[in-house]
């Protein structure tokens, strides 16, 4: 494996890859970066899968045999996918395997439109994982209000779980409530909590985005916010999962749900293309990158150590500064939770639209 890439893995930092597409299945790509490039982990969304569909010639057979079966244009969509993170999952069980579950995970989201109905995201939850079929699969849900409770009865059911879409601390300790919630659930209707496995997909590179946008071209404060907020995610984290209530499920085999460092590809070219690997590198985290990312991390990233622990009254003081600017915080998340549902709706439809199209063609 790569020098850096190793040393980010030795620093406890789970390296996931924020794609998957045919291509990277049937060519051998995603074996080989999970060989030689440290991967153990993939993760996707509407936007990589749409972007996989509208260019991928891979699909037509399937999409042949689809047209022909009569599948509805959500129907095709659903097959397609779910057998994308199938082929997935079967690459990576090795690595699940030899880490007792902890990766090894090809992540799925349920269908954004549900994001706001908590009992149809509960319903998807479990159809999708039925469909896949395989124990490294998590399921992503947005934590959204909504998500919540649905989030708490997913794990209640003993399906492993990556909460998407978190930006704002409040809502960060209300997702690891409900997977504290839902393991006492689960361990109430006799359940293995072994099995169970959660990470919470915290959003760094877009906090940036929002901020810098309300701060003057030659503020200091550009380009600090994600990483404080992130930084402070990892206190709560460290908080809840050394409590007492997490520490008598950890005695009956729970797992901790790992913060996961999600939208960490940098877009402003102002920055280090590497900025968002290297200043949250800490124990028991995932951070799933853009392969473009991961090769910038290889060549060239810098690896100083634990970045996070002990940074945390730096990052209030910086969030704070910001509110003395009149940025506020609240309303930043607020608008970046709204956008980020109306992206992946966005993708969502091109994703339908596409196939819909490869159908008609068929």
């Amino acid at each position: 494996m790569n020098d850096r890439l190793k040393a980010l893995a030795d620093a406890g930092v789970s390296i996931w890859l924020d794609d998957l597409s045919r291509e990277r299945l049937e060519s051998g790509n995603l074996a080989t970066l999970v060989a030689d490039s440290g991967v153990v982990g993939v993760t996707t969304n509407p936007t990589i899968f749409a972007g996989a569909l509208s260019n991928g010639e891979r699909y037509s057979t399937q999409i042949k045999e689809l047209k022909a079966s009569g599948a509805s244009v959500d129907e095709a969509v659903f097959e397609l996918t779910t057998t994308d993170v199938r082929q997935g999952c079967d690459i990576l069980l090795s690595v699940y395997d030899a880490t007792g579950g902890v990766d090894g995970r090809v992540s799925i989201e349920v269908e954004p439109g549900l994001a706001r109905d908590t009992e149809a995201t509960v319903s998807m939850a479990k159809k999708l994982w039925d469909k896949v079929g395989h124990p490294n699969t998590l399921i992503k849900i947005p934590a959204t209000v909504e998500g919540l409770p649905a989030i708490a009865q997913t794990i209640a059911a003993g399906i492993s779980v990556n909460v998407t879409l978190i930006f704002s601390l409040d809502r960060y300790r209300g997702v690891m409530d409900a997977y504290l919630d839902g393991l006492e659930q689960a361990d109430a209707a006799g359940l293995d909590l072994r099995n169970i496995h959660s990470v919470a997909s915290f959003f760094v590179s877009r906090v940036d985005s929002e901020v810098d946008n309300r701060l003057d071209a030659d503020s200091p404060l550009r380009g600090k916010a994600a990483i404080a907020n992130a930084r402070l995610a990892y206190e709560a984290y460290e908080e809840v999962f050394g409590s007492d209530r997490f520490k008598a499920l950890a005695a009956k085999g729970a797992n901790a749900q790992r913060p996961l460092w999600a939208s960490t590809g940098v877009k402003d070219p102002a920055y280090s293309d590497t900025m968002y690997v290297t200043e949250l590198v800490v124990a028991n985290t995932v951070n799933t990158m853009p392969e473009k990312t991961l090769q910038a991390f290889a060549d060239h990233g810098d690896l100083h150590g634990d970045a996070v622990t002990g940074t945390y009254d730096e990052a209030r003081a910086l969030i704070a500064e910001l509110e003395a600017q009149g940025i506020s915080y609240d309303d930043v998340v607020d608008v970046l939770e709204r956008e980020g549902l109306e992206k992946f709706d966005a993708s969502w439809a091109e994703l339908l639209e596409t196939v819909s199209n490869e159908l008609d063609k068929a």
